[in-house]
């Protein structure tokens, strides 16, 4: 295929940036490193987790639980175009919170390592 990348030379253990492998391994087992990805795991996966039982919730609800969800709240509006809106709400607001946290959080520690190593080249 011509779109695939053609294989490194020489066979070095060399990465593109001038850092071994090792480098890049002795950098993904510091306790920084560590601090980085347990910041954002912390973060995403409850949020993740939350967000997917919602959603689930939702559907059950849309499949399970007619007279409840066409419950009318306003007018023609009822309980499913509430909740079906709210999706859309809460997906904005996980992806603002998470936003505000990977600059206030994970950036700067990024940021950090990634000096570190260019400082080191």
């Amino acid at each position: 295929m011509a779109t695939d990348a053609p294989p490194p030379q020489g066979g070095t253990g060399q990465i593109r940036t001038g850092h071994t492998t090792q480098e890049f391994v002795e950098v993904q087992e510091s306790a920084e490193f560590g601090e980085l990805r347990r910041s954002h795991r912390s973060f995403a996966f409850p949020l993740t987790i939350a967000f997917i039982a919602w959603y689930l919730l939702y559907v059950l609800l849309s499949n399970y639980a007619g007279g409840f969800m066409g419950t009318k709240v306003l007018g023609n509006i009822n309980v499913a175009l509430v909740l079906g809106l709210a999706q859309f709400v809460t997906t904005f607001l996980i992806a603002w919170f998470y936003s505000r946290h990977a600059a206030t959080q994970l950036d700067p520690k990024s940021e950090a390592i990634k000096s570190r190593m260019e400082g080191d080249a």
